[in-house]
């Protein structure tokens, strides 16, 4: 071990001046984190030098520009390694010192897990396994948006607890499906877990796993530059998905936390940093770096600008004019007959769909019951030879197909959907959570909305779901009512662009709504509207989807004046002025009733303390829809008994 740092650089051969700006950027990483006193030294030593060679030599990026269309896209999977990123963003020029020194701070741009917020970030990242659906996500995107024989890479950094969460292996079958030959993944493959070695887990081949799956695989050293140099030159001309095996060391160059899963969550302690820092042979001092490491670093970057510009020439940029797009809409001929607000939602699919060529997305394996299959055929599938196929067979896979959605909005030019039923939003809701901490536009498509699924049974009707996607913030969740407000929702979906959204569908025909067509623009776009209006009521009832035609047919038979409000998206209807929401509300009048086919939980919001909430607080049964409502009481009869003991108290 040498005690004595480096002090001519210049002096140092390319190869030795790499190991120095790795062993440099170590040295980043250890002091933001005993500087923040909180965060993962050890996994960016382990992946410091993948991720040096690709960014110093193989990127093709724009420092200058971090949002430029065209470059490639890097996903930090295993998120809790974000100082190692932040630390080569610096060298790039995309962020500055103090951003480092500001690590894990109240509104700095270096937060304890990526944040897209960050120039230089791709994705917000924590939650294991999602990167690499997004990434998969985005490597679509690329193939789906291209107009070129040039290539724009995604790359996927991830780690041991990546590919033991089944969402990685779920989106990673479909890219080997799909044969993304764009797309390029390192496993840094360093063996340890927060609780240890990997062995008391997980004893999986993932080089014949994902040989299976139709990639391309390399295992290589991932501390040996040139290793990683050949294995990334061989990924970019390969014409499968590529996975690099790294097997690397946890804090490796540290002085005795290699290999120790106690180098995984916590700072280095100020004696590790000292002799770490004498064995790496770098100075002591806290985020030493220099203008002599930043130029080695960037000692490429004079051809990007010439680079950039051969491929703006190349890549075609899809210019879209929205307001052209919703002028040219038409509502769909819903005919006078009962229609589930599902069918209407896919007639509002055809229509949308050929107003807009950048909607994109599909079923998980539920394209008759989504109403989705008008659009599959024709549009046609996504696939290897077909990369302009407009719809994506996800398969039965709920969470990867959550997470491509996400890779695909992140990359542009496309707005993805996904189908399935609204019991198993359960499934997709971590991707769903990440789509709204984003701001992504997305659309999560529900059907099979309630109690009235029937003979499917408990696992199948939806109880708990609808309140509980309303508790995810920046979510708006449309509960359309009929097949024009179905129309709406799916429009005011499409205008609303910095927030994902759940359209939740019935299985059920139900009837028109005998309101105008104005009216219920109008009021989707506001999130509530007054479907039924009384002067002086005696009570206010809110209701949402199928439940309107209850509440019509419920309160037409009270001899009593009761106003009907309905909410098609709470979430909009809060985001309105004080007087439009106290034009519905009506504080004059303190009796108020809730009538939804869910859980009652959330309601209070709008009918108080006192108010009357009517709902579903238990699991059904295997039935047909109106046997399984009537054994739960939640049936005309029963329904206005309860509103009229409620009115007369």
């Amino acid at each position: 071990m040498s005690s004595n740092p480096i002090t001519d650089f210049n002096k140092l051969n390319d190869k030795q001046k790499d190991l120095h700006t790795v062993n440099i950027i170590k040295g980043l990483v250890m002091d933001g984190v005993r500087n923040a006193n909180s965060g993962h030294p050890g996994g960016p030593m382990s992946l410091a030098d993948f991720t040096y060679i690709l960014y110093s030599e193989f990127l093709t990026i724009d420092p200058k520009n971090p949002d430029w269309e065209n470059r490639d896209r890097v996903v930090l999977s295993v998120g809790h390694t974000c100082m190692l990123i932040y630390s080569i963003l610096y060298l790039c020029g995309y962020l500055k010192m103090d951003d480092l020194k500001n690590f894990r701070r109240l509104g700095s741009l270096t937060p304890g897990h990526p944040e897209i917020e960050t120039p230089g970030i791709d994705a917000n990242t924590g939650p294991l396994g999602q990167g690499v659906g997004m990434g998969i996500g985005m490597a679509l995107a690329e193939k789906a948006s291209s107009n070129s024989s040039l290539k724009r890479f995604t790359y996927i950094l991830a780690g041991d607890g990546d590919l033991q969460e089944p969402i990685a292996l779920g989106a990673s079958t479909l890219a080997g499906h799909w044969k993304l030959s764009n797309l390029v993944m390192f496993y840094d493959k360093n063996d340890i877990q927060i609780t240890g070695n990997t062995c008391r887990a997980d004893s999986t081949d993932y080089a014949k796993l994902y040989e299976a799956m139709g990639w391309h695989v390399q295992e290589i050293d991932g501390h040996n530059h040139e290793e990683i140099r050949s294995a990334i030159k061989s990924a970019q001309l390969n014409e499968k998905p590529s996975i690099i095996i790294g097997r690397t060391v946890i804090a490796k160059g540290s002085h005795s936390l290699e290999n120790s899963h106690k180098s995984h969550g916590a700072p280095f302690s100020e004696d590790e940093i000292k002799l770490t820092k004498e064995k790496l042979e770098i100075p002591q001092d806290s985020f030493f770096c220099n203008e002599d490491i930043i130029g080695h670093f960037q000692r490429n970057f004079h051809n990007l600008n010439s680079k950039i510009a051969k491929i703006d020439k190349e890549f075609e940029k899809n210019n879209y004019n929205l307001d052209q797009m919703f002028e040219s809409l038409s509502v769909p001929d819903f005919g006078s007959d009962l229609m589930a607000t599902r069918q209407a939602f896919g007639l509002s699919l055809d229509e949308f769909a050929e107003k807009f060529p950048h909607i994109i997305g599909g079923s998980a394996d539920l394209d008759g019951s989504n109403c989705t299959t008008n659009f599959a055929n024709s549009y046609d599938d996504f696939s290897s030879s077909n990369p302009k196929g407009r719809n994506i067979p996800f398969g039965v896979r709920e969470f990867p197909m959550g997470a491509i959605m996400n890779g695909i909005a992140l990359y542009g030019d496309h707005f993805p959907f996904g189908g399935t039923f609204l019991v198993f939003s359960d499934y997709v809701r971590s991707a769903i959570r990440l789509s709204s901490i984003q701001k992504l536009h997305v659309m999560y498509e529900f059907t099979h909305d309630s109690i009235f699924v029937g003979e499917d049974g408990p696992t199948h009707q939806p109880v708990e779901h609808i309140m509980s996607l309303r508790t995810i913030p920046n979510l708006l969740v449309f509960r359309p009512s009929d097949a024009l407000e179905t129309f709406y929702c799916f429009k005011t979906i499409m205008k609303n662009t910095k927030n994902p959204s759940a359209i939740l569908l019935t299985r059920q025909k139900i009837s028109k709504l005998n309101i105008s067509k104005n009216e219920i623009e109008e009021g989707v776009s506001k999130g509530a509207y007054i479907l039924h209006k009384e002067d002086n009521p005696d009570a206010i009832l809110f209701t949402s989807g199928s439940e309107a035609h209850l509440a019509v047919d419920i309160c037409s038979s009270l001899n009593k004046k009761i106003q009907i409000i309905n909410l098609p998206c709470w979430e909009l209807f809060e985001k309105q002025d004080k007087e439009y929401i106290s034009s519905i509300m009506n504080n004059r009048c303190t009796k108020r009733i809730s009538l939804e086919a869910g859980t009652t939980d959330g309601w209070q919001k709008f009918t108080g303390i006192n108010g009357l909430n009517i709902g579903i607080n238990e699991f059904g049964e295997s039935a047909p829809g109106k046997d399984v409502a009537k054994h739960l009481g939640f049936v005309k009869e029963k329904i206005t008994s309860v509103i009229e003991d409620y009115l007369n108290e």
